[in-house]
């Protein structure tokens, strides 16, 4: 039926396997060259606080412990992590690329539809990251919500917010941290509001992401690192 998922008989998924990928998007993939964790970071990132329940999210308390049970696992030898995300909160966005970043278990990230604001430091902290040719990636300054005070300190605190972004980012990928706060304060692409749209083959080109790929590739880019033992 319309809107339900198949009988795991039908899938080739256990019922556990099946539950994870309801409420987590996350599933391991036990296949004849290697045993993959696959990862999904779509919709809204979650953070301290509970968002609407009709936007799609994924919530960072789902994700960390997902992250250090697969580096624990001797069962697991890589993640692939599909990311087709809006953003969302910025510290729950870094901790997932921190721990991302400090893998020692081969992973590959793979930019779906979108990998827009906080979505671009988990792309960048895989090992290796990718991004379909249709997907594109917006840059913008660090924005609040809710009551904003009018003071010195408040700008302070966004200043040094976005320096953690920009620093992150340059330090995960080829793009300067010049480069990357001239993209964060364009004002000449996006309509009432400052920031650039970085298409696939050109967050390649600018060195923000590593190639482009498909599903295949990103999981025989996997493939080959496991076989290869990177560390």
């Amino acid at each position: 039926m319309d809107g339900e998922f198949a009988m795991p008989e039908e899938t080739g998924f256990s019922d556990q396997q099946q539950q994870a990928i309801q409420e987590l998007g996350a599933v391991t993939a036990r296949g004849e060259k290697a045993v993959i964790h696959c990862l999904t970071i779509v919709g809204q990132v979650e953070g301290h606080q509970l968002l609407p329940q009709n936007i799609k999210t994924t919530k960072y308390e789902h994700v960390l412990p997902q992250l250090a049970a697969i580096e624990e696992s001797p069962e697991i030898d890589g993640l692939l992590i599909l990311l087709n995300t809006v953003g969302g909160d910025i510290e729950a966005g870094l901790a997932i690329a921190e721990l991302i970043r400090g893998l020692k278990t081969p992973a590959v990230s793979l930019v779906l539809g979108g990998g827009h604001s906080i979505g671009v430091p988990m792309a960048v902290a895989a090992r290796v990251s990718m991004i379909a040719p249709s997907a594109a990636m917006t840059i913008h300054p660090v924005r609040m919500n809710g009551t904003v005070l009018g003071v010195p300190q408040t700008f302070t605190y966004l200043q040094k917010t976005q320096e953690r972004i920009v620093r992150f980012v340059s330090q995960n990928s080829r793009v300067s941290e010049e480069t990357y706060l001239k993209l964060m304060h364009r004002t000449d692409e996006l309509a009432g509001d400052m920031g650039s749209v970085i298409h696939g083959a050109e967050a390649v080109e600018m060195g923000l992401i590593d190639r482009i790929g498909t599903l295949s590739d990103a999981l025989g880019e996997l493939h080959e690192m496991i076989k290869g033992g990177t560390a």
